[in-house]
């Protein structure tokens, strides 16, 4: 089945909504008949007596996910691991010997994961005869319960047994994961589906570096409002029947006024409409994401805040530049550029961060690079001064460009460089060039 959606007779969502999955029935049962499934179950155990009988590494993966789920667990072995010595806080109790008939009195599950089969055989014999639920970790076919193998997504449990081969319900659990992870199992229908706005950063502009709960939202959106800037190829996935707003704000174009923006947030949560704002890069980095916060919160809405892949750092990454390095620099300045040196509306201290010499970051400066370098240089920073030019970061067309504070502008010109487009001024840049050189002598003869 790998790579093929799993029969909708599979999917066996429990009281819990868990979602469990039985690949095939098994082949044989203890107390049944061959092809008789299993019949899955979500356990609360909180304040739940659960004997483990063994402390090696069985009970070591065992121990930590019934204390996950809130059971009292005593553990009865004469020795047990490094990693379960870490844990004896918070075990109700440790009973360091072999095990002895009656340690199971008041237990409401029992598991059984000694190397020894006959100990095993016996825990099982006892927990049979009190009909107290067993798993026999060394004998599935013997065994009256078994443990699936979990996974947790959110609120969902994930669960998979496939006729007691372990690796196999391992492999169907990751990729069930995954797929809920990743949105591509989608899960819009539900009864404790998301409300309100969330705020969704879609990362630099690669499709793949979107956040993974940021996906998971998306994929359970009715309706996104996304801009130009977010990544296009998801919307491309999302069910017929969500509603795409473009919100794109286009530079030195057309543009949808974000007074407007956040009066559609509202109106379309408060029709009882979970609502995306999927904006490029990180909405509180220069993406008017606290505006919208605020807005929303005034007017009663809920709003979950997905952080996301700034490209203030990923494009420079992404060429090679890191905006930081030891020995180098130990700080780096953000900059919004939507506006050049000397403008009324400008907030940015030119003159501090000519001065300063840490790594600077400008974002929306193609436009006003030769008014910027000139102010920079007029400031104090030294006119060969690398500077790098990232358009398109993170994407297929990404390229850059390789100048000095004294020439970048008259480069960006020649290459014609357009939006959008990170702009890296300092010494940093100096670290690309070493690791281009670096890159291209390997696999090289000496």
């Amino acid at each position: 089945m790998a790579g093929a959606a799993l029969p909708a007779e599979y999917l066996c969502p429990s009281s819990l909504a868990d979602l469990m999955v039985q690949q095939q029935p098994p082949k044989f049962l203890q107390m049944g008949s061959p092809q008789v499934p299993p019949y899955l179950l979500g356990l609360r155990l909180t304040g739940r007596r659960v004997v483990v009988v063994g402390g090696g590494r069985v009970a070591q993966r065992r121990v930590p996910t019934l204390l996950a789920a809130g059971a009292s667990v005593e553990l009865v072995a004469p020795e047990i691991t490094p990693s379960l010595e870490g844990l004896r806080d918070r075990l109700a109790a440790w009973h360091p010997r072999p095990y002895r008939t009656g340690d199971l009195d008041g237990a409401w599950l029992v598991q059984a994961c000694t190397d020894d089969p006959a100990v095993n055989g016996l825990v099982a014999a006892d927990a049979e005869a009190a009909r107290i639920w067993c798993v026999r970790a060394d004998d599935a076919e013997a065994s009256a319960a078994w443990t699936p193998a979990t996974g947790y997504v959110g609120e969902t449990t994930v669960g998979v047994t496939s006729d007691g081969d372990p690796a196999r319900s391992a492999g169907i659990r990751d990729a069930i994961v995954d797929g809920l992870r990743d949105a591509t199992l989608k899960a819009r229908h539900s009864r404790h589906k998301p409300t309100g706005v969330a705020l969704v950063g879609g990362g630099p502009g690669d499709p793949g570096l979107i956040t993974v709960r940021g996906k998971q939202l998306l994929a359970q959106a009715d309706v996104v409002v996304a801009d130009r800037l977010a990544p296009s190829v998801l919307l491309d996935e999302l069910a017929p029947d969500v509603e795409v707003i473009d919100a794109a704000k286009i530079p030195y174009g057309r543009a949808l006024h974000q007074d407007k923006i956040n009066e559609l947030l509202v109106e379309h949560a408060k029709q009882g409409k979970f609502v995306v704002r999927l904006k490029g890069g990180d909405n509180f980095v220069f993406g008017r994401g606290g505006e919208e916060a605020i807005y929303c919160a005034a007017q009663g809405v809920p709003v979950t805040v997905v952080p996301g892949i700034s490209s203030s750092i990923a494009a420079p990454g992404a060429a090679g530049v890191p905006v930081t390095h030891r020995g180098v620099s130990q700080e780096f300045h953000v900059v919004s550029a939507h506006v050049p040196p000397g403008h009324p509306d400008s907030t940015v201290d030119w003159e501090v961060l000519a001065r300063n010499g840490g790594t600077l970051v400008l974002m929306m400066a193609v436009e006003r690079m030769r008014l910027i370098a000139d102010a920079l240089m007029r400031y104090g920073r030294a006119t060969d001064t690398p500077v790098a030019v990232i358009q398109d970061g993170t994407l297929p067309g990404q390229r850059a460009v390789f100048a000095t504070l004294g020439t970048v502008a008259d480069e960006m010109t020649a290459h014609g460089v357009r939006p959008p487009a990170i702009v890296v001024v300092g010494e940093v840049v100096r670290v690309a060039a070493q690791m281009g050189n670096l890159t291209a002598d390997i696999g090289r003869d000496p």
